[in-house]
């Protein structure tokens, strides 16, 4: 499970990170405890183009009839990603990257929850892998939402806890996002656990 993470790069960086534009209406503030149903950054590809643009953290998808149900879809697990209605249909062509400088994660101990904050030994921004949808409001307005894949926990959040938020590396980020890649085949081997010794 990921249910908080942070995002503390300036924009500037986050644009050079991930070679994109910025949407002429983003507003951005750097966040040390992004939580669920917050607006979030994402990373896609739009009509050619690496485009950083807003999410609702929370995945509604396009047929639900309440925007409620994204509360409990900040996270899709991936093994079960080709399986769930929610997610099977986005795999395919609607695919992002959510970047991130560390997360969170808690530790059960007696009678209470110990928190972990986990970043890359080189405190290097990186991306979690994501999905997103669209959602028509009653009100008109278009939503778009997302949500974080998770995995089995690697070696060093085992202790801490048995799932973690898949992080890809710089080299899988450009397969991801590849428009011209449609096939479970190709997507799924990318959804594993990030290598403890990094």
């Amino acid at each position: 499970m990921c249910g908080r993470f942070t995002l503390t790069s300036d924009i500037d960086l986050l644009l050079y990170r991930f070679s994109a534009i910025l949407m002429s209406d983003l507003k951005y503030t750097p966040n040390y405890n992004i939580a669920p149903t917050q607006t979030i950054l994402g990373v896609v590809k739009e009509a050619g183009n690496t485009v950083l643009k807003p999410f609702t953290w929370g995945l509604i998808p396009f047929w639900s009839k309440d925007s409620k149900i994204g509360v409990k879809m900040i996270n899709a697990r991936s093994e079960t990603l080709t399986q769930k209605p929610s997610f099977r249909n986005l795999l395919p062509n609607r695919r992002c990257l959510i970047p991130a400088n560390g997360f969170y994660e808690w530790m059960k101990i007696p009678q209470a929850k110990q928190p972990y904050y986990i970043k890359p030994k080189k405190d290097e921004l990186f991306s979690f892998a994501g999905l997103w949808d669209s959602w028509s409001a009653p009100s008109g307005e278009t939503i778009y939402s997302c949500t974080i894949i998770t995995t089995e926990a690697n070696d060093l959040i085992k202790p801490v806890h048995k799932r973690m938020p898949v992080i890809l590396s710089p080299e899988q980020e450009h397969i991801w996002l590849d428009q011209n890649i449609t096939k479970n085949a190709l997507l799924l081997p990318l959804l594993k656990p990030f290598p403890s010794k990094l």
